[in-house]
């Protein structure tokens, strides 16, 4: 169960810092370089990615929601959820944006998935 929460966890702080990087960060050097960026592009998707690290947001309020919900069973099937939207996400993204969305956010969420319905 401590396993399960700590990936959850990781995977929620993951997508916290995903909301920083696409909401706050999005013209830096850095994060242009992270996600192979232009500089003129990134001005000009601003607002599109700072959308898109809100419901980064979301999935992580959601993971968090689900780890601290003071009933079990319905904190398990909120991480259950979210987990599988940070995966169904992982293989959109990478499949149509950068295939290695797929393995940074992806891996992640399915080793949590597994850990939760195993401690569950």
């Amino acid at each position: 169960m401590v396993i399960a929460a700590i990936l959850v966890g990781l995977v929620a702080l993951e997508h916290v810092l995903i909301l920083f990087m696409e909401m706050f960060l999005w013209t830096s050097p850095g994060v242009r370089k992270s996600f192979g960026t232009s500089a003129s592009f990134a001005r000009e998707s601003r607002s599109l990615a700072a959308n898109q690290g809100l419901y980064n947001g979301f999935l992580a309020a959601g993971l968090a929601w689900g780890l601290f919900h003071p009933n079990a069973s319905t904190g398990y099937q909120i991480q259950t959820f979210f987990l599988v939207c940070v995966l169904i996400a992982a293989i959109y993204g990478g499949f149509t944006a950068k295939r290695s969305i797929l393995f940074v956010q992806g891996i992640p969420a399915v080793a949590a998935w597994i850990a939760v319905m195993l401690a569950w």
